[in-house]
């Protein structure tokens, strides 16, 4: 067993765990987009960044790349730690603005504006399609290509794969193909429609609603522009 300090509380890790998978197993939340239990690790969103070591040292890794190491010292929520989760999320907006699960991320964290020009490309390099479809699917028929502002996901020479069998598992783990509840034309890059992340349909309808649709759908937890909040 490997025994480190996290949070300010010594625990133990099996050999070979993360730092990530060490805070689940004593349950602390770390958010995570390219990370998924039954793929390998990726670290490219960088949402899980924690920072590790002792003032004036201490640098941010991302926790689920970086092992659990004999007396490491953890911390998974500081203000150096979730400015930098703001903005890979503010980030990530800038490229994929009408994607529910960003968007959630944004209200989660807290974060209302954001200052990059958006780029719609819908693609945020997460690579989770890629690792889906050679590590649960074994097709391998989609891959990274190109570097820096060129890379992108495609097939080999752009062209239809014969290792496709069309199973959908890219789209099922895609955290930009699930659109946000306003849809494509929202007067807004930010919604923060859930800035509570807490169902608020309970008032109104006597039970909960979201579980039939996306959240937002009946209407009562969408955030009233300040314009609507000024006195009438």
């Amino acid at each position: 067993m490997i025994t480190f300090r996290l949070n300010g509380l010594d625990v133990q890790a099996e050999e070979g765990w993360t730092i990530l998978e060490t805070a689940k197993f004593y349950g602390l939340e770390i958010p995570t987009l390219c990370y998924n239990e039954g793929l390998s690790s990726y670290g490219g969103c960088r949402l899980c960044l924690v920072e590790i070591g002792v003032e004036p040292r201490t640098k941010l890794v991302s926790s689920c790349t970086y092992p659990a190491e004999e007396g490491l010292v953890v911390h998974t929520d500081t203000k150096r730690v979730v400015e930098a989760r703001r903005m890979m999320i503010e980030l990530m907006l800038s490229v994929a603005p009408f994607s529910k699960q960003i968007q959630d991320l944004a209200s989660k964290f807290g974060v209302t504006r954001m200052r990059f020009t958006p780029r719609n490309e819908e693609c945020i390099l997460c690579g989770l399609c890629v690792r889906m479809c050679a590590e649960q699917m074994d097709g391998r028929a989609i891959g990274f290509q190109n570097r820096g502002s060129k890379r992108k996901i495609s097939t080999p020479f752009d062209v239809r794969s014969e290792e496709c069998r069309l199973c959908g598992g890219c789209m099922y783990i895609c955290p930009t193909c699930q659109m946000r509840c306003q849809g494509p034309e929202a007067e807004t890059a930010v919604c923060n429609a859930c800035l509570t992340m807490e169902p608020t349909c309970l008032d109104a309808y006597d039970e909960l609603q979201c579980w039939m649709y996306d959240a937002g759908r009946c209407g009562t937890c969408v955030q009233e522009t300040p314009a609507e909040k000024e006195p009438r």
